[in-house]
């Protein structure tokens, strides 16, 4: 039985390349020298994340919905 998820990512360009996480699955992140190979990397690291959660017959279960905003913040020097 093949059953399909939908999670949320989270990809970061710093100067290095591209980091990538899943905020659903905690400690799943990868990373990748461009964009669409972070992006491939997150994908096949939450496709093992997932793989391992049901070899050990844990609940997957689909994950909330997130809202990405951003807050801005002042600080005093």
């Amino acid at each position: 039985m093949i059953t399909k998820y939908r999670f949320p990512i989270i990809i970061e360009k710093d100067e290095d390349g591209y980091f990538a996480s899943c905020p659903a699955l905690q400690g799943c992140y990868t990373q990748g020298d461009t964009y669409e190979e972070a992006l491939a990397n997150i994908h096949d690291a939450i496709e093992l994340y997932l793989e391992d959660m049901s070899a050990e017959k844990e609940e997957i279960r689909e994950p909330k919905d997130v809202i990405f905003s951003s807050v801005e913040v002042s600080i005093t020097h």
